[in-house]
């Protein structure tokens, strides 16, 4: 039993350290930002970046009626921050801020759009715990925030 202990301790020291926080921190900064661009990329027209498709006008009044802002200020503002925040992410800058904002529209889905407990456990609790991660770790070694953090500290 001992050895196994042992070995367990071993392994548990290996990851105990702040570049596999970081590579950690990293995968989850890009695994929340691919959820955010994949719909972003679905609220743009083909081939552009900014252009906004005229059915997530349709979509915003019609089916996701419950939000509480009108369409023509809720489609843009989804828009824009689906294309800023996840590459804020994936760069490491402004992580924790980029975070609370990706998960704040999370629970605005969550809440507003698709109220059921199947929606929750279905969809809205992996982003909203990676965010809450990134909150409260940051972006770790890999990141833009942690360059500047040198730099600074300088």
């Amino acid at each position: 039993m001992s050895s196994v202990n042992s070995l367990y301790n071993r392994l548990l020291s290996l990851l105990d350290n702040r570049w596999f926080e970081g590579l950690a921190l990293l995968f989850t900064r890009v695994a929340l930002a691919g959820i955010f661009w994949r719909s972003y990329k679905t609220k743009v027209e083909e081939g552009t970046w900014l252009q906004i498709s005229d059915v997530q006008y349709f979509l915003f009044e019609n089916e996701f009626s419950g939000l509480p802002l009108p369409s023509d200020i809720a489609v843009p503002m989804a828009t824009y921050a689906e294309f800023a925040f996840p590459i804020l992410l994936v760069a490491g800058l402004a992580t924790r801020f980029s975070a609370m904002a990706l998960m704040i529209m999370a629970l605005v889905i969550q809440i507003f759009v698709f109220p059921t407990w199947d929606h929750w456990f279905g969809w809205a609790i992996m982003p909203i715990a990676m965010a809450l991660v990134l909150m409260v770790r940051g972006a770790g070694v890999f990141s833009l925030d942690a360059v500047i953090g040198k730099v600074l500290a300088k």
